[in-house]
């Protein structure tokens, strides 16, 4: 509690001294925020994905606008930090149809369908078959698969796994890859999920690169279905996806059937398994003898999830927003003329969509001792909703009172509810017990890993406030009004 008032107390007296000099505040606008975002999630970009010529050209764009500012390179080469990575680069055409009674239906990519990242490339016409959620458990008395014959099939399955267990054992990871190998390894040839018609809130059909461990099947197709197309297979069967859900989870115990109906797929993607990509970042040194020695990183990621067959999804909010705010904080230190004491590492991460991949790597391979970083500070999906969430405020209560106490006296527009352990790439930091603050906003997610995600979108007066929240708090800390606490786990 000590620390909390004394940390309080430095804000107070700082605000004093800032009142009389620049913060830098007037150099962010909601303008050159959304001019960044529009930039960053145009078709030029095909939507950022890791490995990609689009990502390429993301993380180029940002390096130039670091180089404008006359930053400091903090790569490993130049700006950039490479690393490798999982890519899967999806090309025309994509093809979906079902056969109904001798009747084909068509089916529209991003409408009835979208492909899952990681999908493999096939070409067929076969037999489709329900496996329920699409688990092969024996030692929990929970198997799918058995008594039904998928070889030479495609597979219909839930893309979550059951809210109740066998046991009181977890299923597995969830992650599709799991579920295709698991249905591959029954001689299947490709695999439809679908989201939990039951649930509250059914995910919708977004694209995702989040795939999991394992081998990638590169000749399996794994595409996600809308329910409606789902109902289509199953109209022979007098089940609807709903009524399928409903018994499965009642007695606990699998209905796998034969639809007797048949679906088309066509997926041409090109995989590499070790990808060139990379972290883009830049360092504005501190001017005190001592604390110059202590960092504060300001990190977004700069990835999104590419294109499907010439489909874009944009990541306006998810994550421009958050990596054209890390360009304008840097932006208002430079042109407000801010000399921090502690030094400053504005840094846009690859690969958070496939896991952290990025933000892991940079934190992994830091060379000047985790107590050297102060703090952390994350923006992720900071222009769209209706108020400021800053998370991570329970591991890292002295630091979130900074940003309240901001808030309270400049924007009223932060909410008091938070969490522990980090969140998104935040996580790494916090899991080497660096103190770190995850900005957001509340209600983020309606055009999440949709094709709707576009700058038009955006709520600009929202964007502009969180940034500045954002940019204070980093001010706060750079310049020693924050003592480091001890990370709460």
């Amino acid at each position: 509690m000590k620390k909390l008032f004394t940390a309080v107390f430095l804000l107070i007296a700082s605000a004093v001294v800032y009142s009389q000099g620049s913060t830098g505040l007037s150099e962010i606008n909601k303008e050159d925020l959304i001019k960044n975002v529009r930039i960053l999630s145009s078709p030029d970009f095909d939507g950022r994905l890791p490995g990609s010529e689009g990502y390429n050209k993301a993380a180029q764009f940002a390096a130039d606008k670091f180089f404008e500012l006359g930053l400091t390179p903090a790569g490993s080469e130049m700006y950039f930090q490479h690393f490798n990575i999982e890519y899967n680069k999806i090309e025309s055409p994509a093809v979906f149809k079902s056969i109904v009674n001798g009747d084909t239906i068509n089916y529209e990519l991003g409408k009835d369908f979208v492909l899952r990242g990681f999908t493999g490339s096939n070409s067929f016409n076969l037999p489709v078959v329900f496996c329920g959620y699409g688990i092969s458990r024996p030692d929990l008395f929970y198997d799918d698969y058995a008594g039904i014959n998928v070889r030479n099939k495609i597979v219909m399955v839930f893309k979550q796994n059951p809210s109740w267990k066998n046991d009181d054992k977890d299923w597995g990871t969830n992650y599709p890859r799991e579920k295709s190998l698991v249905a591959r390894k029954k001689g299947a040839k490709g695999i439809l999920f679908v989201s939990l018609p039951n649930d509250n809130k059914p995910q919708p059909l977004i694209s995702s690169v989040l795939h999991g461990d394992g081998e990638q099947p590169e000749d399996f197709p794994q595409l996600q279905i809308s329910f409606k197309a789902a109902n289509e297979l199953l109209n022979l069967t007098g089940f609807t996806i709903n009524d399928c859900q409903t018994k499965i989870d009642e007695k606990k115990k699998p209905i796998s059937m034969n639809l007797a109906t048949r679906a088309v797929i066509e997926v041409t993607a090109k995989y590499e398994k070790y990808a060139r990509t990379m972290n883009v970042a830049a360092l504005l040194e501190g001017k005190d003898p001592e604390l110059k020695n202590e960092f504060v990183i300001v990190g977004a990621h700069l990835d999104h999830v590419g294109s499907q067959a010439g489909l874009l999804f944009p990541g306006a909010n998810d994550n421009a927003s958050g990596s054209a705010a890390v360009l304008e904080i840097a932006e208002a230190f430079i042109k407000g003329g801010i000399e921090p004491k502690r030094s400053v590492i504005f840094v846009l991460f690859a690969g958070e969509e496939q896991g952290l991949i990025g933000s892991k790597y940079f934190v992994d391979n830091w060379k000047y001792g985790y107590n050297k970083i102060t703090a952390m500070i994350n923006l992720d999906c900071v222009g769209y909703g209706d108020s400021i969430q800053v998370g991570n405020g329970k591991s890292a209560p002295n630091l979130w009172q900074i940003a309240k106490q901001i808030d309270e006296t400049s924007f009223n527009s932060m909410v008091s509810r938070t969490w522990s352990g980090g969140g998104a790439d935040a996580t790494p930091f916090h899991e080497k017990d660096i103190p770190s603050l995850y900005f957001v906003t509340t209600n983020s997610y309606d055009h999440l890993h949709l094709p709707t995600d576009e700058f038009s979108t955006l709520n600009p007066e929202l964007f502009e406030k969180v940034v500045r929240l954002a940019h204070l708090t980093i001010l706060e800390t750079a310049n020693g009004n924050y003592i480091r606490e001890t990370v709460i786990k």
